[in-house]
């Protein structure tokens, strides 16, 4: 079977930097801890408060309707079904990377077991829940709403059929690209697209998804079954999702057979790296006709320096479309390298109004094209259950900037 096309970019080897070794291994490391974490933190806890009520009351609610251990061992279950996701993660990334399963521990070089703290086993538990919002059809709303606005807005100016011969294709840059959905969306749309991540979990995660699936629906995730709050039943808890909605090298290869001439499945690549670092030199100048950001610009300490990086990586008139929230959600108290100046270890940060951002967005060379009006803008949530008593929601800003 055919794969989509798909290359890793960024000039560095992550296993010759000891930081950025240690970063890949805590990585891989998070998504083997995943089955026995996620059972630590989620049912024997709960059993031992269990069990710490008093007799009577701990028995009464063993009992039907309630049957809360025998509800402790179905979550255990879909906790199961999960951690077999990570582990066939773990397995891509290792081969990837070149790195054993099984590594000796007199080896520093590729001994990658141990090294997962707390927060990375917290992305790795994210990074499996974000497969509902990018990769199964329940997800289709959340994406609708997200990737919805940058489809229409790149139809709007390049055309129903975008690509006609690799000279002539329209080239759509999307940084944050995570499990690499809207990627494959553009690409079958017919445009060469190039996602840009810096999150190792992401990396692997979307890797696999991409490239090592065997077929559409063939991967069982309960993406809520660790929440136990703001529930209507047990069975919302452990409802169950099939991944992936659509298998890209299928899609791939039924676009490819279609006899319409204009049917077209766009390049996909990938790059692995800072994206102010990667996107602000001279090898990228002027190389795309768009950039689609989607909840990506509140990832910046510096927004400028988001900013700067797509003006420069963007072709004279291109356009810039952005969908998001501002939550401004950088990693606060990360080690900052004296040596860059610029990118996500820069020292420094600075929150913005949508105002604010509107104005610097005009104030560093483009010219707003379209602003969607706050009650006009549809509301999602984020990995949210639709079930859930608790919604958590955006409103998410609408743009579309011209380069001047």
């Amino acid at each position: 079977m055919a794969e989509p096309e798909e290359t890793w970019e960024g000039g560095f080897d992550p296993l010759a930097d000891p930081e950025e070794r240690r970063v890949l291994f805590a990585t891989l490391d998070s998504f083997r801890q995943y089955r026995r974490t996620a059972h630590q933190n989620t049912t024997h806890r709960r059993r031992q408060a269990f069990y710490a009520l008093p007799s009577a009351h701990w028995q009464m609610l063993a009992e039907p309707p309630f049957s809360i251990l025998d509800h402790f061992s179905h979550v255990d279950d879909a906790i199961d079904t999960n951690a077999d996701i990570a582990d066939a993660i773990l397995s891509v990334g290792l081969a990837s990377f070149g790195l054993p399963a099984s590594p000796s521990a007199g080896e520093p070089r590729t001994n990658w077991h141990g090294t997962a703290n707390s927060s990375d086993v917290n992305k790795a538990h994210s990074t499996i829940r974000q497969f509902y919002r990018d990769w199964s059809t329940e997800g289709k709303r959340e994406r609708y709403v997200c990737y919805g606005p940058v489809l229409k807005a790149l139809r709007e100016e390049f055309g129903d059929k975008p690509q006609r011969n690799e000279e002539d294709e329209v080239k759509v840059l999307v940084p944050g690209a995570g499990l690499g959905r809207l990627v494959f969306d553009l690409c079958q749309g017919g445009y060469a697209a190039e996602g840009n991540e810096i999150s190792y979990h992401q990396l692997i995660a979307s890797n696999w998804i991409l490239n090592h699936t065997a077929g559409p629906q063939q991967h069982t995730l309960h993406p809520f079954a660790l929440h136990f709050s703001n529930l209507q039943s047990r069975e919302q808890q452990l409802r169950q999702v099939q991944i992936p909605d659509v298998h890209p090298g299928m899609s791939m290869l039924e676009i490819a057979n279609n006899p319409d001439p204009n049917a077209q499945f766009g390049t996909m690549s990938m790059s692995a790296a800072d994206f102010v670092v990667l996107y602000k030199g001279v090898s990228n100048r002027e190389s795309f006709d768009a950039v689609a950001t989607v909840f990506f610009i509140d990832t910046a300490p510096n927004l400028i320096r988001y900013i700067e990086a797509i003006r420069n990586c963007l072709k004279p008139n291109g356009v810039w479309i952005n969908v998001g929230p501002l939550l401004w959600h950088f990693e606060e108290g990360k080690n900052h390298d004296e040596q860059q100046p610029e990118g996500i270890a820069e020292p420094g940060n600075v929150e913005l109004t949508e105002e604010e951002v509107f104005c610097l967005v005009e104030k560093m060379g483009f010219k707003l094209e379209k602003r969607t009006a706050p009650d006009e803008r549809e509301m999602c949530g984020y990995i949210q259950d639709p079930e859930s008593m608790l919604q958590n929601l955006y409103r998410p800003s609408h743009w579309v900037a011209r380069k001047k």
